[in-house]
C-alpha cells in the first residue's frame, strides 16, 4: 500500500517511538505555527483596534469550535477507516474512504457555512455576549462561516495525508498559508483598520491557499489514497462506518465546546477586562494544547494502521509511548508559558486588569494540561480501534455534564475565577480514569482474542464493503 513516497511513514514495521515522533513533530510544528499565527492575529488586533475588536474575536472562538466539531469528528471516522484499511491492504475501500471523507466535507461544509451564518447572532446573545462586543462578534462569526467548506476540506485531507503517513506536506503548507494571513492581518487592520473584519477575510484567504495546496496534494498521489475529483461521492457502507466513528467524536467535541460556551458566558459576566484577558490567555493555552494534541492524532493512525495489520503488541506500545510524550511535551511547554506568563500576556494588551485576569486563567488551566494530554490520547487510541461511542459518552457525563454541573450549583457559592477555572482539573481526571479503564479492558479482550482465534472466527477481519 505504500507508494515509496519520501513523506509516508511505515507504521506497520520497525522500531516505534522514532517513527510516533517523526510523525508527530510536523503535526506539532503545524499546530504550533497556527496558534502562534493566531497569536499575532490577537496582538495586532489588541494593539491597533479597540479592547472590544479583541475581546470580539476572543469570545466566538468555543463557538466555533462547537460549530466545526462534528465535522471534524467525521474526519477523524475517516482518518481512522482509511488507516485500518491501509494496513489491511485493502485497496478498494481505501478509495472508497478517501472519496467519502472529501465528499463529506465539501457537501458538508456548504451547509454548515449556510446554518452558522444564521444562528450565529441568536447563539451569541444566546451566551451573554455584552452589547458593547455584540455587534463585531456577529462579523467575525459570519465571514468565518463563509469559509468553512474550505476549512473542512483543508481539515479532512490533512487527515487522509495523515492515514499514509504523511503529516510533512500538510505542515509546510499550513506554515506558508499562515504567513499569508498574518502579512494580510497587518495590512487590513492596521492600514485599513477593518479590525474584526480584517482578521476575518485574511483567515478565509489563508484558508482557501491552504485547501488548495492540500486537495491538489491528494490528486497527485500514486496509491489508492488518490483523489479524483470527479469521482468524490458517498460510498454508503464507508459513509455509515465513518459515522459510527466520526459521529460520537464530533459530538464529544461539540458537548466539550458547549460546555465551554457556559463557562465562556460566566466569563462574560466578569466584564469585557475579564474577557480581553482570558481571550489572551486563550491563544497561549492554544500552544499548549496543540503542542500535545499532535500525539492525539498519532495515536489514532498508529492503533488504526496496526489495528488493520492485527498487530496488537505495537498497539499497546504506541499506545504508552503517546501517553509519555504528550505528558512531557504538556509539561514542559506549559511551564515554559506559564513561568513568564505576565511578560506575555502584556505583548497582546498592556492593561494591567487585562494581564491580571489572563494569569489566573494561566495557572488554574496551562499548569494542568497534562491531564489533558493524557486524557485525549486515550481517547484517540479508543477512536483508532474503533470504539468512538464509548468516550463521548464518558466525555458526556464525566466532562460537559460535570462542568455545567459546576457553573450551575458550585459557582453561584464561590462567584470568583479560579474556581470556575477549577471544573476543567477536576474533569479532565474523571474522564482519563474511566475511558483509561476502558481501553484496559478492550487491550486484554484484543490479546485474548488473537490468542484463542478458532473461538472467534470473524475477528479482526476488514470486511470488504
Amino acid at each position: 500500500m505504500n507508494s515509496g513516497s519520501k513523506y509516508q511513514i511505515d507504521m506497520c514495521h520497525g522500531p516505534l517511538f522514532g517513527k510516533i515522533v517523526l510523525f508527530s513533530i510536523p503535526l506539532m510544528i503545524s499546530n504550533i505555527m497556527q496558534v502562534l499565527f493566531h497569536v499575532i492575529d490577537m496582538i495586532v488586533i489588541g494593539r491597533y483596534a479597540p479592547h472590544e475588536a479583541m475581546a470580539a474575536v476572543g469570545s466566538c472562538g468555543s463557538l466555533i469550535s462547537t460549530i466545526l466539531s462534528v465535522f471534524f469528528g467525521l474526519s477523524v471516522g475517516g482518518n481512522v477507516l482509511s488507516a485500518r484499511y491501509i494496513g489491511a491492504r485493502d485497496r478498494m475501500q481505501v478509495f472508497r474512504s478517501v472519496h467519502t471523507a472529501m465528499a463529506t466535507a465539501l457537501y458538508g461544509g456548504l451547509l454548515l457555512a449556510a446554518v452558522g451564518m444564521l444562528v450565529s447572532r441568536p447563539i451569541l446573545v444566546w451566551m451573554a455576549t455584552p452589547e458593547s462586543v455584540l455587534p463585531k462578534s456577529t462579523l467575525y462569526m459570519q465571514l468565518y462561516c463563509l469559509g468553512i467548506p474550505v476549512v473542512l476540506l483543508t481539515n479532512f485531507g490533512s487527515a487522509q495525508l495523515r492515514a499514509t503517513g504523511d503529516t510533512r506536506r500538510p505542515m509546510i503548507y499550513l506554515v506558508f498559508s499562515g504567513f499569508i494571513k498574518v502579512l494580510l492581518n497587518l495590512f487590513l487592520v492596521r492600514v485599513f483598520h477593518w479590525d474584526v473584519a480584517g482578521v476575518a477575510v485574511a483567515t478565509l484567504i489563508s484558508n482557501i491557499v491552504a485547501s488548495s495546496l492540500i486537495v491538489g496534494t491528494l490528486t497527485g498521489l500514486r496509491d489508492a489514497s488518490r483523489l479524483f475529483l470527479n469521482k468524490i461521492r458517498f460510498h454508503r457502507e464507508i459513509f455509515k462506518d465513518m459515522l459510527k466513528i466520526g459521529v460520537p467524536a464530533g459530538m464529544q467535541g461539540a458537548l466539550f465546546g458547549i460546555s465551554n460556551m457556559l463557562i465562556q458566558s460566566t466569563i462574560n459576566s466578569f466584564g469585557s477586562k475579564a474577557m480581553a484577558g482570558s481571550a489572551a490567555t486563550g491563544s497561549l493555552e492554544g500552544l499548549v494544547y496543540t503542542a500535545f494534541i499532535s500525539y492525539y492524532y498519532s495515536v489514532i493512525s498508529f492503533v488504526g494502521q496496526n489495528h488493520g495489520a492485527k498487530k496488537y503488541k505495537r498497539i499497546v506500545k504506541s499506545i504508552f509511548i503517546c501517553i509519555f510524550l504528550t505528558a512531557l511535551t504538556a509539561i514542559v511547554v506549559g511551564w515554559s508559558i506559564y513561568l513568564p506568563g505576565n511578560h506575555l500576556l502584556r505583548i497582546f494588551n498592556p492593561d494591567p486588569e487585562v494581564i491580571k485576569w489572563g494569569m489566573i486563567r494561566l495557572k488554574y488551566l496551562v499548569t494542568a494540561y497534562f491531564l489533558c494530554a493524557i486524557m485525549e490520547v486515550i481517547s484517540g487510541a479508543l477512536r483508532g480501534l474503533g470504539h468512538s461511542l464509548i468516550p463521548m459518552i464518558v466525555t458526556l457525563i464525566g466532562a460537559c455534564g460535570f462542568r455545567i454541573f459546576w457553573v450551575l450549583y458550585v459557582f453561584p457559592h464561590y462567584k470568583t475565577m479560579e474556581n470556575l477555572l477549577l471544573s476543567y482539573g477536576v474533569s479532565w481526571v474523571m474522564v482519563t480514569m474511566v475511558n483509561g479503564t476502558i481501553l484496559y479492558v478492550i487491550c486484554r479482550k484484543l490479546f485474548r482474542d488473537a490468542a484463542h482465534p478458532l473461538h472467534h472466527p470473524g475477528f479482526g477481519v476488514i470486511s470488504a464493503k
